[in-house]
């Protein structure tokens, strides 16, 4: 079935004019304007991704960050970016969400064996042009969801980690394997649906790759792909956590498969997996207060220890983990006040919104998992009506404040929240040179933003390098106590772009999207030095390349571990056209 548009971006919000970057920042001239994405369309049934936004000029290379802040200790909680996005809300959802944000990302094209990244650039504009037109014709924009550039994963009170497997204390766990030169695992043929659904979702563990798929989620062996096991789903998922805990994660789906009578059934469906076992442990579903008889309609859901957590406009409800009791049910108080979405990992973090239209004031808080209750809170300036969790432990809110985001970002501020609910340091990301972003509606849509070392960690914005042909970026960051940038910087080299997918340890693990004649690569990052180490190198080979880069993050997700690389699909389709390449569900590498 078709997955609904997206919704309206946040309408302008009035904290006031962020504050300038700080002294020594990012230092390369800020590019011409790049229009903020296609023109949000009306909520109604399916339709394609929006029309990517035309890149902006490139600066000159960026010139090194001023001096650093006084060093401050480390939250000791890492924070993997490049979440994906969560899939859209039931068509039962009330109409002020109508689905799901657009991507994180403008997606870049895949890289051919026939020109460079700009070459790329050209081809993808005028390909999003073309798609959009044939599927606005048939009925309206559709949404296509991407990661998490890879996870934006972050670890569960018990320490793991949401796609990938936790880092086991200090230094980090992942090591240099012994030939770096991968080579490519096993690819999984894409699936055929005739219209778009969403298969987000992934993880993996020392055995088992584990990607949801049309109606079902699979575990695949580490070694060679084989099918281990295979889960049903009564009817397509439409988000999954990035979570997992006690090794298990928890996904949310359709009751139904679709029918002509009811082409879109609601997102009422919150399940349970274990992810060693292969089983769905539990699901079900909650009724809130004003719901009625049916049952409350969710766009994304979350773990944090114990507690799987569900969100959407009729509040939010909450189940444990090990037997799906359910711990509280969607409610709005005297005041309108209702849980709009959760963001899960180390703490439990909430939107809470108040009131509604101009009169609507959001709450970002920190609850007891167990039972709901308040432990922090801290309130937006008015005229904010749409905000993002991008960590929870630090608590860090996106947000942006009087539509000053650059770059289609959909944030200008981060706003660092103490645990009494005072604010700590206010980031100002308006210069439009960082390339983190959050969604819309989504609470836990933040990408390229990864915590630890007592800092947030995001790339720059792709620019021209010293080659002819080709865009680059660096590695950043901001300390979380002054709200300051760092001298911190990781060169991603010439023609190559880099992401962080997580921490590990005190260490960063990024993904490097490669030029047209090479393969990409994962490296980790010194947290002290930025020297930067390569875990894995991806062959040059024309097929493998192609395969590898028929993915971008803007749509995808990134999961490594121990030497292993999966890259997957968050949306499926039958391809319009049999002459293309292959299309996949997910590819994969190994180095030894």
């Amino acid at each position: 079935m078709s997955t609904p548009p997206p919704p309206h971006q946040p309408p302008a919000g009035g904290f006031g004019a962020p504050q300038e970057p700080a002294p020594g920042g990012f230092g390369a001239p800020q590019p011409s304007p790049a229009p903020q994405g296609a023109p949000q369309p009306p909520p109604m049934p399916p339709a394609p991704p929006q029309q990517p936004p035309v890149p902006p000029a490139p600066p000159t290379a960026p010139a090194a960050p001023g001096a650093a802040p006084q060093e401050q200790p480390a939250y000791g909680y890492p924070q993997q970016g490049y979440g994906y996005p969560q899939p859209p809300a039931g068509a039962g959802a009330p109409p002020s969400y109508g689905a799901p944000t657009a991507p994180m990302y403008a997606a870049r094209p895949p890289a051919g064996p026939g020109g460079g990244n700009d070459k790329r650039t050209q081809q993808m504009i005028v390909g999003a042009a073309l798609l959009a037109i044939v599927l606005i014709i048939a009925g309206g924009f559709w949404y296509v969801s991407g990661d998490d550039g890879g996870g934006g994963k972050q670890p569960t009170a018990n320490g793991t980690t949401g796609g990938d497997k936790p880092a086991s204390g200090t230094p980090g766990s992942e090591k240099v394997p012994a030939n770096t030169k991968s080579k490519p695992l096993f690819n999984q043929p894409n699936p055929t649906p005739e219209e778009v659904v969403t298969v987000a979702g992934s993880w993996i563990t020392d055995t088992t790759y584990i990607k949801s798929d049309v109606a079902k989620v699979v575990g695949y062996n580490t070694v060679d792909g084989g099918k281990k096991w295979e889960i049903p789903l009564p009817g397509e998922l439409c988000a999954a956590t990035k979570h997992v805990s006690d090794n298990k994660t928890a996904v949310l789906f359709r009751p139904t498969k679709p029918t002509p009578d009811n082409k879109y059934p609601a997102c009422t469906e919150v399940g349970v997996i274990d992810l060693n076992a292969g089983k769905l442990l539990w699901s079900g579903n909650a009724k809130g207060a004003t719901t009625g008889d049916k049952p409350a309609s969710y766009y994304e859901v979350t773990i944090s220890g114990q507690t799987v957590a569900a969100g959407g406009t009729s509040g939010g409800a909450a189940w444990n983990l090990a037997d799906g009791k359910s711990l509280w049910t969607p409610k709005v108080d005297g005041e309108g006040c209702y849980d709009s979405g959760y963001a899960g990992g180390e703490a439990l973090g909430v939107i809470r919104k108040c009131g509604s239209g101009d009169n609507q004031t959001l709450y970002a808080q920190t609850l007891d998992p167990a039972t709901g209750a308040q432990l922090s809170s801290y309130k937006l300036s008015p005229g904010i009506q749409w905000a993002s969790i991008v960590s929870t432990k630090p608590l860090i809110v996106g947000a942006d404040v009087g539509k000053t985001a650059k770059n289609a970002s959909g944030v200008s501020d981060l706003f660092v929240v103490d645990p009494k609910g005072e604010l700590k340091a206010r980031i100002s990301l308006a210069s439009g040179t960082f390339g983190g972003k959050c969604g819309g509606t989504e609470v836990e849509k933040c990408a390229g933003f990864v915590v630890g070392n007592g800092k947030i960690y995001l790339p720059s914005i792709e620019h021209q390098g010293s080659a002819e042909v080709g865009r680059t970026n660096e590695l950043l960051s901001f300390d979380l106590e002054t709200g300051k940038q760092t001298t911190d910087r990781a060169d991603a080299g010439e023609r190559y772009t880099l992401f962080p997918l997580r921490m590990d340890g005190p260490n960063i693990i990024a993904y490097k999207e490669p030029p047209y004649d090479k393969g990409g690569q994962v490296v980790s990052i010194d947290g002290a030095t930025m020297k930067e180490t390569v875990l894995m190198e991806n062959p040059a080979e024309k097929a493998s390349r192609t395969a590898e880069t028929g993915f971008s993050p803007d749509y995808s997700e990134y999961r490594y571990h121990n030497g292993k690389l999966f890259i997957s699909r968050t949306t499926a389709r039958k391809p319009y056209s049999d002459k293309g390449d292959p299309e996949y569900l997910f590819v994969s590498f190994t180095a030894s």
